[in-house]
């Protein structure tokens, strides 16, 4: 009998360190880094906290949810309107995290589904009414001025839950075809007016070189020709400037080579 019975109490003893180890680990909780726990007594959220490391908890009384406060993200999309009633789809990303001290708070008042439930209708509100104050065209002209403004109305809307924006980026703002033709068209429009009065500046320009050259040439000449009135030498200066360089046909009485034709300008 006392050989049937050893096999039997170890067995029991074997069950009984199990049960007592799985009790004893109910009794720990570990958590994690950049988290925080929620304790829950009896289902009831208590107000402290607990941080990183090894915790004692109540085995079958209390559990513990963690909450992420490292920086998270969300992309999100959807459509808002500009002054001028232009439709602008979007899609932005925020970057956030949950203010540990607010873990127990937003827990007990939206539970770990915050980010459907917060944080995206507040980007989507803020969106619509900063998109509102501006004109399609100035959408894209003022873009950092629009994110940042955006921004600050997100961060106001969710900060009272302990959740704060670090960053957030305009990834894409698109327009309907209507005006992204319009605004082409505009831009073509532009391109050819510059061109345009950049060609009449130019024509401005050679007109008065022309105009300064032909009132150089003639007080040159005018300056020449008074020189040479009143020289003898004047003829032959006449003479002289009409010669091609080639051999005279024809010899004068001045003793001076001139080719006939040229001189008569043929």
């Amino acid at each position: 009998m006392n050989g049937t019975k050893k096999p039997i109490k170890i067995a029991l003893t074997v069950i009984g360190v199990i049960i007592a180890v799985a009790i004893v680990s109910t009794c720990f909780t570990v958590i994690n880094a950049g988290h925080t726990g929620v304790v829950m007594t009896f289902g009831a959220v208590e107000e402290k906290v607990l941080n990183e490391g090894l915790h004692f908890k109540l085995p079958l009384v209390q559990t513990v949810v963690q909450m992420n406060n490292r920086t998270q993200k969300i992309e999100t999309n959807g459509t808002s309107s500009s002054k001028d009633l232009q439709i602008i789809t979007y899609v932005v990303a925020v970057n956030y995290h949950v203010n540990p001290t607010a873990s127990a708070t937003l827990y007990k008042t939206v539970g770990i589904g915050y980010g459907d439930v917060i944080i995206v209708p507040a980007i989507q509100e803020s969106i619509k009414a900063v998109t509102a104050q501006y004109t399609a065209e100035e959408l894209i002209t003022k873009r950092q001025t629009v994110g940042e403004q955006i921004k600050d109305a997100l961060s106001e809307k969710i900060a009272h839950y302990g959740i704060n924006v670090e960053i957030f980026n305009i990834v894409n703002f698109d327009f309907s075809e209507e005006f992204n033709n319009a605004v082409e068209a505009k831009q073509t429009a532009q391109q050819n007016a510059l061109k345009a009065e950049q060609d009449l500046a130019r024509i401005e320009v050679e007109a008065k070189q022309k105009i300064t050259q032909a009132e150089a040439e003639a007080q040159s000449i005018k300056l020449i020709q008074e020189a040479l009135a009143k020289s003898p030498d004047y003829i032959n200066y006449v003479k002289w400037n009409k010669w091609n360089g080639e051999l005279p046909s024809v010899m004068g009485e001045s003793d001076i080579l001139l080719d006939y034709n040229s001189v008569q300008g043929n």
